[in-house]
C-alpha cells in the first residue's frame, strides 16, 4: 500500500506530541481513528514506530529516522500544492491572445487600457501561432481569444472589426513595384509565397484563388508573416496581404502595392463558441471599439 501525505501528517503530530490524545486534538480527528491511522503505516511500512503503553508513547528508531524525512516530504508537497495554486490563479486571471500577424492597429495598448479598468485582476499575453494552425490556437486550448483574419473553421464565434483592403508585397525590384495599383491580372504567372497547406481556406484565400482564373502558382510555404517576407525580400516571390499589415511590415527591400480585382479582407476576433467569461465579453466588446471606431 502507497504512503499518503496524510498518514505522514499524523505520524508527525504523534511524533511531536509524543500522546495520541493531544495529536488527535491537533488534527480534530478521534483518538481511536488515529491510532488506526498509524497502526497502518506501521504495517504498511512492515516496522513499529512508536513504542507505546498506557502512559507513554515513544518514537523506536525507525520513528526518529522517519520523522525528518516525513516534515520534508510534507513542506515539499506543500511547496508544490502552493506553485500549482499560484499557477491556477494566474492562469483564471490571464486572457491569452492568438495571432497570425502583427496585431498594430493601435489595438493592445487601447484593449489593455480597457482590460485594466474593467477587469483590474486579468491581464493579457499575447501569443503568435503559425499559419498552419487555422484556429489560431483556439481548438487546441493555447489562447482564449485570437484576432485573426478570416475566414476560420466552423465552430468558433466570431465578431469582425476591421475591413483591409489586399495588397501585394513585392521585391523592390519587381517589374511591377512602380505602379500606384496592381491588377489582379497582372499576377497571373506571379511565383507566389503561401501559407501551409493546412491553413486550408486561409491559405487560398491570401493566395488571391477566390478570384483568380487559375490557382496562383506557388513556390514556397511560410510558417509566419516574417518568413512569408523574408522570401519576399531575398526575390523568391510575392506575397498578398492586408493594407494595415503592409504599414505594420514596411520595410526597405519590399514595396507594397494595392490589388485592384481582389475583395477586402476581415479582421476578426474570434473565440471558442460558448465561452461566456467575462473577461472574453470585455476584449471582444474592447477590440470592436478600438477598431470599428478607428
Amino acid at each position: 500500500m502507497d504512503v499518503h501525505v496524510r498518514d505522514l501528517r499524523y505520524f508527525v503530530a504523534v511524533a511531536e506530541e509524543l500522546s495520541f490524545t493531544r495529536a488527535a486534538g491537533r488534527l480534530f480527528i478521534a483518538q481511536p481513528s488515529l491510532s488506526k491511522q498509524i497502526r497502518r503505516l506501521e504495517t504498511s511500512l512492515r516496522i513499529p514506530l512508536f513504542e507505546r503503553d498506557h502512559r507513554t508513547v515513544v518514537l523506536t528508531a525507525a520513528g526518529a529516522a522517519l520523522l525528518p524525512q516525513a516534515r520534508l516530504i510534507i513542506r515539499q508537497w506543500e511547496d508544490a500544492r502552493s506553485a500549482l495554486a499560484e499557477v491556477a490563479a494566474a492562469q483564471r486571471a490571464t486572457l491569452t491572445v492568438g495571432f497570425h500577424t502583427r496585431i498594430g492597429r493601435g489595438l493592445i495598448p487601447n484593449v489593455t487600457a480597457k482590460m485594466a479598468t474593467s477587469l483590474p485582476e486579468w491581464r493579457l499575453l499575447f501569443r503568435q501561432i503559425a499559419w498552419s494552425d487555422p484556429t489560431v490556437g483556439l481548438a487546441g486550448g493555447e489562447v482564449d481569444v485570437a484576432v485573426a483574419w478570416l475566414p476560420v473553421p466552423d465552430g468558433f464565434a466570431r465578431k469582425v472589426v476591421a475591413t483591409e483592403d489586399r495588397w501585394i508585397a513585392l521585391p523592390s525590384g519587381h517589374r511591377l513595384a512602380g505602379r500606384e495599383a496592381v491588377p489582379l491580372s497582372e499576377l497571373a504567372g506571379e511565383p507566389f509565397i503561401a501559407l501551409p497547406r493546412t491553413a486550408g481556406p486561409l491559405r487560398e484565400f491570401w493566395l488571391g484563388n477566390d478570384r483568380h482564373p487559375v490557382p496562383a502558382r506557388v513556390v514556397a510555404e511560410a510558417e509566419t508573416a516574417e518568413e512569408s517576407l523574408e522570401a519576399v525580400g531575398s526575390g523568391l516571390g510575392v506575397v498578398l496581404l492586408s493594407e494595415g499589415n503592409a504599414q505594420i511590415y514596411e520595410r526597405d527591400d519590399i514595396v507594397y502595392r494595392p490589388v485592384t480585382g481582389l475583395p477586402p479582407g476581415e479582421l476578426a476576433v474570434v473565440w471558442r463558441a460558448g465561452d461566456e467569461r467575462r473577461a472574453v465579453r470585455v476584449f471582444v466588446e474592447a477590440c470592436e471599439r478600438c477598431l470599428c471606431a478607428g
